[in-house]
């Protein structure tokens, strides 16, 4: 087999390897926003224009390419703030460092984890938010941006009460303190006691809306618990509370991987 005979062997292969590298990094650049939506149910139109295209049925073969003529102008339109966003991932180098080791998540949970208790002793409230899978953009860009690496003494100086951004949220992601006193979502569960309060209902809020693990304080109480998947976890001390954010965030990272 000479030179060229191999190389058009391989070129399909070759041309299949790079589609296919390219639509999946599309899908991490909108990953989290509500263009993902939007552009799986593309997909799926895209597979039913290839199917109509080897079945030749002409009629639905048309009205496709009417639609996908439109759709690509449309999602600029409708979509303009998440590209923009993406764009700018992309510009600052994470686009293609979307993954955290777990040597990384221990190191974020022991600086985590050492806040929350010292803040518990005190009976100083607190919301942290982790970002997993689901993107937590919008809820960042409701705070105020930081962009710091997780630290105790950084998250502890937040939500002391003399710290103007203390009211609100944190937001973490990966090894990023991403934003402060960020807005999140209430419940729509109508089934909580009444005494729980408007922390915890943003906390319960936000895992029903995302997959993000939240820790808490009790500013009455000072008790530790963490929120996920719309229910909470009691936490009864610090090791407790390692255990439960390796379980969550540990077992994530490796799935991913």
């Amino acid at each position: 087999m000479n030179l060229l005979q191999f190389w058009s062997t391989i070129k399909p292969l070759l041309e299949i390897m790079i589609l296919w590298l390219i639509f999946y990094r599309i899908l991490l650049f909108f990953q989290g926003t509500r263009a993902f939506q939007v552009l799986k149910g593309i997909t799926y139109l895209a597979i039913l224009f290839l199917a109509a295209q080897l079945l030749e049925f002409h009629t639905l073969n048309w009205l496709l390419r009417q639609f996908f003529a439109i759709s690509i102008l449309a999602m600029v339109i409708l979509f303009q703030q998440e590209i923009r966003h993406g764009l700018a991932r992309l510009g600052r180098g994470r686009f293609f460092n979307l993954f955290v080791g777990e040597s990384e998540v221990l190191a974020v949970i022991q600086e985590l984890s050492d806040a929350v208790f010292k803040l518990s002793e005190k009976k100083t409230g607190a919301i942290i938010a982790i970002e997993r899978e689901t993107k937590l953009t919008t809820y960042v860009e409701s705070g105020v941006q930081v962009d710091g690496l997780v630290t105790a003494e950084l998250i502890q100086a937040v939500f002391k009460h003399e710290s103007p951004i203390h009211d609100g949220g944190v937001v973490i992601c990966g090894q990023r303190f991403a934003a402060a006193a960020c807005l999140f979502p209430l419940t729509d569960n109508q089934n909580l006691s009444k005494i729980i309060g408007t922390r915890h209902r943003a906390a319960l809020g936000l895992t029903e809306h995302t997959d993000a693990v939240v820790v808490l304080v009790s500013e009455e109480t000072g008790e530790m618990s963490v929120a996920c998947d719309g229910k909470f976890i009691p936490v009864t001390g610090i090791e407790r509370l390692q255990d439960i954010l390796k379980d969550l965030l540990i077992t994530h990272v490796k799935e991913r991987k």
